[in-house]
């Protein structure tokens, strides 16, 4: 009997999956490509946007370099006036002591250095050309033997390098304008920014937390109630520091006998604000007055004084003072100062390290996502902010639960600061 032929069933196609367009490659780039690729353009994007942040900053200076200045400013009479109101001064005297006296403060200083420079200029200029001339002998009859000709060539190619890069060495102290005008319109405005933060920073931060959506503003306020604290504790502290080395600097060239001691401190005082590097040019500033006009010994021991009041600013005010109010490494420091003089003179040197101290705390805080367990509480200090600004309730008689929670944590937050 012939067996029945079984034809062979052919297996049914698979459907094979459409591939998107876009897809189309992509298994074939290394997965460490593609994480390398996100986190490119991502990057991109950040340095484009602080780009134009920068580029914005530069072009606005004359408007950014007064409201910067107001903003330092208060930081340091904003306790002051809060610490007058609450003895019980009325809030207009205490906003008003407060401004005044910084103006007067700085008009002081401003008219002790102009009068001993007026009242040396004569002894100046006359030790000024025996000091010139002493320095034109002594290259004449070095082992160098420069003659009066190409020392002249000397100072002139000196000169003209000066003139010729005057744009960089003086364009942070003209930042604020290269006219008279401009000038007295940045100090007016600095004045008035800090005389309205006195008076209303409150409403002001109010008014910025606003403007940010909803979901951010329990991020953005406690952020900047962090910021806002770091900045009052640098200036409080660099200002301590800073009086410290003018004094030591400037009773030490008092006492060693080098002209103008008193402009000397006040250069020192304000030096003092931009951390390191400020210090160092001052004090090199203070010892090379002492070479010219009083000689090689008077400027050792000058030498000796500075390096007394740096090594003691080094290793006991910055670790026990400035190390605990700004956590920012010495190297992040100098990288911040050379970066903002580069970018904007004296002035983006003067803000670099208040800037980024205080932007290291706001992103710090925002990253450690602290303001997720403090959402719909008032801030404990600093920065007020109202329970609307933080977080509203859509409709409060449809989130009665909401409220009552706010209420528990509130009462929860008081009983804890009580404590």
């Amino acid at each position: 009997m012939a067996s029945a032929r079984v034809e062979p069933v052919m297996p049914a196609e698979t459907a094979v999956p459409a591939v998107p367009p876009h897809r189309i490659g992509a298994g074939s780039v290394p997965p460490g490509m593609q994480i390398a690729a996100s986190w490119s353009w991502r990057l991109l994007v950040v340095l484009a946007v602080a780009a134009v942040l920068v580029y914005l900053v530069i072009q606005l200076r004359e408007v950014i370099i007064p409201l910067f200045i107001a903003v330092v400013a208060s930081a340091l009479l904003v306790p002051f006036s809060n610490w007058l109101q609450r003895h019980r001064w009325p809030k207009g005297i205490a906003v008003a002591v407060a401004e005044i006296g910084v103006i007067v403060l700085v008009g002081g200083l401003l008219y002790l250095v102009i009068t001993q420079v007026v009242s040396q200029f004569d002894d100046l200029r006359s030790q000024s050309i025996e000091a010139y001339r002493t320095f034109q002998d002594f290259l004449r009859e070095s082992p160098l033997q420069v003659s009066q000709r190409e020392f002249d060539d000397y100072v002139r190619s000196v000169v003209d390098s000066v003139q010729a890069d005057s744009g960089v060495l003086v364009g942070g102290a003209l930042s604020l304008g290269s006219s008279l005008g401009h000038i007295l319109a940045g100090v007016l405005l600095a004045l008035f920014a800090a005389l309205f933060i006195l008076i209303d920073g409150g409403g002001i931060w109010r008014w910025i937390v606003h403007i940010f959506p909803r979901r951010a503003r329990d991020a953005v306020n406690g952020a900047g109630v962090a910021g806002w604290n770091t900045l009052q504790n640098f200036v409080k502290v660099q200002i301590l520091v800073a009086a410290i080395d003018a004094i030591g600097i400037g009773v030490g060239a008092a006492i060693i006998g080098v002209p103008l001691a008193i402009p000397i401190a006040v250069l020192v005082f304000l030096g003092s604000f931009v951390p390191i590097v400020g210090a160092v040019v001052t004090g090199a500033l203070a010892v090379f007055i002492a070479l010219v006009y009083l000689g090689l010994v008077p400027a050792l021991w000058m030498l000796g004084v500075v390096l007394l009041v740096q090594q003691i600013e080094g290793h006991v005010l910055q670790p026990l003072i400035m190390g605990t109010a700004v956590k920012v490494h010495p190297l992040a420091v100098v990288l911040a100062v050379g970066t903002g003089a580069f970018v904007g003179g004296i002035p983006g040197a003067f803000f670099a390290v208040p800037f980024v101290a205080t932007a290291n705390t706001m992103v710090k805080y925002v990253a450690s996502g602290a303001w997720k367990s403090e959402r719909g509480l008032p801030p404990r200090h600093g920065l007020q902010v109202d329970e609307e600004t933080v977080a509203p309730p859509a409709n409060p008689t449809a989130a009665p639960e909401q409220q009552r929670t706010l209420r528990r944590r509130t009462r929860t937050k008081k009983d804890r600061t009580r404590d």
